[in-house]
């Protein structure tokens, strides 16, 4: 196993996809903004690139959501003696620290827009000035951004400098999800135990196929971290024992202490799998979707579900979708989701999806 497969962990697609892009861009300099739901490891991608880049120096982490506002540039270039109060000596921030190294910005969203110019600054001149003082110092680094915002958005907003973006979005890397990736759980379960049993000892659970397949079901909003949580919990509830789906869903996502006459129960008659569930094939299509029975267990696992947005947000999915198969053609898009072009149009204007351009033209005869 190579030293990314060790840190980048899985099989699925989309962590082969991952560890590639990580190969391509790691041995090179350009800054590398790495975007993906919260929890999902993007901390990881940066360890990786620094794994990748052959620096000599080290990996300096600073969480910009972590630090007050007021403490932050203090934090990243430093400060001389008597630069304000409290400051009795001379510090070097984070950026010093990583000279020669990688400098990972996480939730880079969250850093206040004064800070971003003298961000801009020390890229373009890989040169800084620690707080209360006029002399510039060289560092020599690699930036790698991070976050779970929708950056583009603050730009459009102002809260978020145009050029600063354009500067960290050299090599944009997106995450996916722990949903996304369901088939890579059994080998990051077999992981954590490990790091768990590791960092705090005690007996270890283990999970049967049941469990295995619940956890597969199960959405992950907290992606790869709350799948850590949840499998330290295993190693509170359930040292040494053998955990089952019934387990998983009722004492470990909802976090309800087992009953002992429920740990003694040796055998529990699972839910069937809907994995292979086939959707409405009377359009002739045997292409398995998604099964509307895959919502039964949703309120095992929550309380509450925003039907009307949840229903949006797949249809602009799909229509999204089946705009890039048919290279941006609507009436292919049509065709693909068993729609008139005309419905298709409507319900493009109504989400705000907009219209490819590559496809306008021979839309627009058709449409003539």
């Amino acid at each position: 196993m190579s030293d990314i497969e060790g840190i980048i962990l899985g099989q699925s697609a989309q962590a082969r996809e991952l560890r590639r892009l990580i190969e391509v861009v790691g041995p090179s300099a350009s800054s590398v903004l790495v975007q993906g739901e919260t929890g999902t490891g993007k901390e990881m991608v940066a360890e990786a690139i620094h794994a990748m880049s052959g620096r000599k120096g080290k990996l300096v982490t600073v969480n910009c959501a972590a630090i007050p506002a007021e403490l932050l540039e203090s934090e990243l270039f430093g400060h001389e003696k008597g630069a304000f109060t409290g400051a009795d000596k001379a510090r070097q921030g984070r950026f010093e620290l990583a000279d020669n190294g990688t400098l990972f910005l996480d939730e880079i969203g969250d850093m206040p827009l004064e800070l971003q110019s003298k961000l801009l600054r020390a890229l373009e001149s890989r040169k800084i000035q620690r707080v209360g003082g006029s002399d510039d110092i060289e560092v020599d680094f690699r930036l790698v951004c991070a976050t779970h915002q929708n950056i583009e958005s603050f730009v459009d907003k102002g809260s978020f400098r145009a050029d600063l973006f354009y500067r960290i979005n050299v090599f944009p890397i997106l995450v996916a999800s722990l949903a996304e990736r369901a088939v890579d759980i059994p080998i990051l379960v077999e992981h954590l135990l490990a790091q768990a049993q590791t960092a705090n000892g005690g007996a270890l659970p283990q999970f049967d196929d049941t469990a295995m397949s619940e956890l597969g079901r199960y959405n992950w909003p907290g992606n790869v971290r709350e799948l850590r949580n949840v499998l330290e919990r295993a190693q509170v509830l359930f040292p040494e024992s053998t955990v089952n789906g019934k387990q998983v869903r009722e004492n470990l996502l909802r976090l309800k202490v087992p009953k002992q006459e429920d740990e003694q129960a040796a055998l529990w008659e699972g839910t069937s799998n809907l994995a292979g569930v086939k959707g409405d094939t009377d359009t002739g299509s045997d292409a398995p979707v998604p099964h509307p029975a895959h919502y039964q267990q949703w309120f095992a696992y929550f309380d509450t579900i925003d039907l009307r947005r949840h229903l949006r947000d797949i249809e602009i999915v799909l229509i999204e979708a089946a705009l890039e198969k048919t290279n941006g053609t609507i009436s292919g898009a049509a065709e693909a989701l068993n729609l008139r072009r005309t419905t298709l149009i409507e319900k493009m204007k109504k989400l705000m999806i907009e219209r490819p351009l590559s496809a306008s033209d021979s839309d627009d005869r058709q449409a003539g």
